[in-house]
């Protein structure tokens, strides 16, 4: 079990997307919320960032124990979340990258015995550590494209598209 080039790759680069998908934007523009009861651009953001710290721990947890089982994580119970939504943009972006490069050279030297090690997750069940990451690229791909489509609302409603 080696970790593929799709899952290398993304790890690599697939947050560096953010960058473009923001640019242009203004702090305010960011910060506004778009849609009534949902998190703003940078809401989206600081959870991507903060849950990447949760990734992190939790894959330490995998390594040290024997399928650990974990709650579902809420942004909104996370005291960092809380604490991270009063930052700047810039802090929040700055961690983010910092952060993921860790994670992937971290990842990328683990070995086989280390991949197959297993978690629980509290809706998939046992995983091990591949479809862990798998799993956290998907979920913040989920949340790019989300910012995506608030991006375009608010050009769209500035008149740049």
């Amino acid at each position: 079990m080696q970790m593929s080039s799709s899952i290398s790759t993304r790890l690599q680069y697939q947050h560096k997307s953010l960058v473009e998908i923001i640019d242009g934007l203004t702090d305010e523009q960011v910060r506004r919320p778009i849609i009534t009861g949902k998190w703003s651009i940078f809401e989206n953001i600081v959870h991507l960032q903060t849950y990447q710290h949760v990734f992190i721990s939790r894959v330490k947890q995998i390594l040290e124990e024997n399928n650990p089982a974990f709650a579902r994580y809420t942004a909104e119970a996370d005291p960092l979340f809380l604490d991270n939504c009063g930052k700047s943009i810039r802090e929040i972006m700055q961690d983010l990258l910092s952060i993921r490069k860790e994670i992937a050279s971290g990842m990328g030297s683990f070995n086989e015995a280390d991949l197959a090690r297993t978690g629980r997750h509290p809706v998939f069940g046992q995983m091990n550590l591949l479809q862990w990451l798998n799993f956290f690229l998907l979920h913040e791909a989920h949340h790019l494209f989300t910012i995506f489509k608030l991006a375009a609302e608010l050009r769209k409603e500035a008149g740049n598209l």
